[in-house]
């Protein structure tokens, strides 16, 4: 089946549609660590074009007071936190707690105050406490940023889904190994999980709350 003979079939079950996005939007970076940004390591690549369309995005988010959130992944030497998954991607347990692979990546320049989350599993949801920061923040939509497209990216939009939230993925924000499994994720999120948009066009959305928000008041 062509792209484009998917693209009709998607269209006649309806899916795709937009979701209707709140006022009160957090950034969320998942995995941009440098154990995936740095290709010297074995679950990295090169991820500098991500980095700078992130930072564009985070940029506008720091000015409008928006929150920015990071995650990050790492396992206690020897991988007893880790489960069943090294079992299938065994160079996971090169993310260790506390080393160079679990820092968020120094060019993101993040800031005193931007929490990040440990997580052990691909969503940024599973066994972390990311639900509570959101309540707690009265986040009403999130924006997605990250790393992998196909694993943790995937995981985290399904989650933000179920969880409640409308989420904006930036296609220049995110990015995986491989362009298949990349480009193959992003058509199925944008049909089922989340809104696949242009990185202006998601820095346009956290412009367009703040002026919103100054003409109600």
């Amino acid at each position: 089946m062509s792209d484009e003979q998917a693209r009709q079939v998607y269209a006649a079950a309806r899916l795709g549609q937009s979701f209707e996005l709140g006022s009160r939007p957090a950034v969320l970076v998942v995995d941009l660590t440098c154990g995936f940004t740095d290709p010297s390591y074995p679950v990295g690549s090169d991820l500098t074009a991500e980095i700078e369309a992130t930072n564009r995005l985070l940029g506008v988010a720091r000015e409008q007071g928006a929150p920015v959130i990071f995650t990050t992944i790492g396992y206690e030497p020897g991988g007893t936190d880790a489960g069943v998954w090294p079992q299938k991607f065994p160079a996971i347990l090169d993310l260790q707690i506390g080393d160079r692979t679990s820092e968020i990546d120094p060019r993101l320049q993040r800031r005193a105050g931007e929490p990040v989350v440990l997580k052990k599993g691909a969503s940024a949801f599973f066994g972390t406490n990311l639900s509570a920061i959101l309540v707690a923040l009265h986040i009403d939509t999130v924006v997605l940023c990250g790393a992998t497209t196909s694993g943790c990216i995937r995981a985290t939009a399904i989650d933000l889904l179920q969880h409640g939230f409308p989420a904006l993925v930036p296609r220049e924000c995110v990015g995986d190994r491989a362009r298949a499994p990349h480009e193959a994720n992003l058509f199925d999120i944008q049909a089922k999980y989340a809104d696949v948009v242009s990185v202006d066009d998601a820095i346009a959305y956290l412009e367009s709350v703040t002026t919103r928000a100054e003409a109600v008041g």
